[in-house]
């Protein structure tokens, strides 16, 4: 018998472009499939692993609790050729809070593990740090309305980010934070171009943990290249993710513009780490992010 019945949570059938990217198919009551677009040149997009595997987890837990946290690690890299098996292990059920671990398998072989953890929302005191009075969306450029012509292709080549809305903030504009010494930082406003269901708020928590994956690499690599979507040639970064840990504060739609404020503290011994707030456009901080990273520079290659 299984904790989700008639009530079970909806699956993102007919609600756009984007929840297709985190449609599973469920094989039984803890094992579920799907597919993944490349991130890079034959390799699935760690984020819609991530997106996928916590949508796994939210369909093996009732209505009435909603995830509060997830950490997450990147095993192998995953084929975008070939399904991928997601099952889940069922480690708590307690009175206000569940746990469940999911294994993502390829081929026979863990390529991503994810620990989530979902509670009951209960009454309590508020408060959140400010977001920084940065220009909203609307007065800046989509990014990838300034790639050239061989970023898109290679943006062609993985097979996804159609359908995503970003911008990013110049770092001279009017009330971007002075950038403390040894720690870059990028602001970019981000949300899915096309409107998901009001009434499935796991989606939406799902598409924050697709959309989070985007630049916090990047981010760590600004001492050594511009943002991967603000480049303008070929990368001279090798970039992967390690290990992924999400925080959800507060209610938040992913359909609509949220601020992704970032920063990267360390970089040594080939590994980032970044760390990151979203905010809405009321200026809520409704979760919180932190990765590590691979970073890698490409050998040059002699002419």
């Amino acid at each position: 018998m299984t904790d989700v019945t008639q009530q079970e949570r909806r699956a993102p059938d007919s609600a756009g472009p984007f929840a297709e990217l985190l449609r599973i198919e469920r094989l039984d009551e803890n094992t579920f499939r799907g597919r993944c677009h490349a991130g890079a040149p034959m390799r699935a997009f760690g984020g819609q692993v991530a997106a996928q595997a916590l949508t796994a987890a939210g369909h093996t837990i009732g209505p009435d609790r909603e995830v509060h946290s997830l950490h997450s690690y990147f095993l192998l890299p995953g084929d975008p050729t070939r399904p991928i098996r997601y099952e889940v292990d069922r480690v708590r059920q307690g009175m206000s809070y569940a746990t469940r671990r999911v294994t993502a398998v390829q081929g026979g072989e863990a390529i991503f593990t994810l620990s989530a953890s979902f509670k009951r929302p209960e009454p309590a005191a508020d408060r959140h740090r400010e977001m920084p009075p940065l220009p909203g969306p609307e007065e800046l450029p989509d990014a990838l309305s300034l790639w050239d012509e061989e970023a898109r292709a290679e943006l062609a080549r993985t097979g996804g980010f159609g359908s995503l809305d970003l911008r990013f903030v110049p770092a001279d504009a009017p009330g971007v934070p002075a950038a403390v010494p040894g720690m870059p930082q990028q602001f970019v406003w981000l949300r899915t171009t096309a409107p998901l269901p009001d009434d499935d708020r796991l989606l939406h928590v799902c598409a924050l943990t697709y959309l989070s994956d985007l630049t916090l690499a990047s981010t760590a690599g600004l001492h050594i290249q511009p943002n991967f979507f603000q480049r303008t040639g070929p990368s001279q970064l090798i970039t992967a993710s390690l290990d992924h840990a999400m925080w959800f504060h507060r209610p938040f739609r992913a359909d609509e513009w949220l601020l992704f404020a970032q920063r990267s503290p360390s970089s040594s011994d080939g590994r980032g780490l970044s760390l990151g707030e979203f905010y809405d456009r009321g200026g809520r901080l409704v979760a919180s992010a932190v990765q590590e990273a691979l970073l890698r520079e490409r050998p040059v290659r002699p002419r």
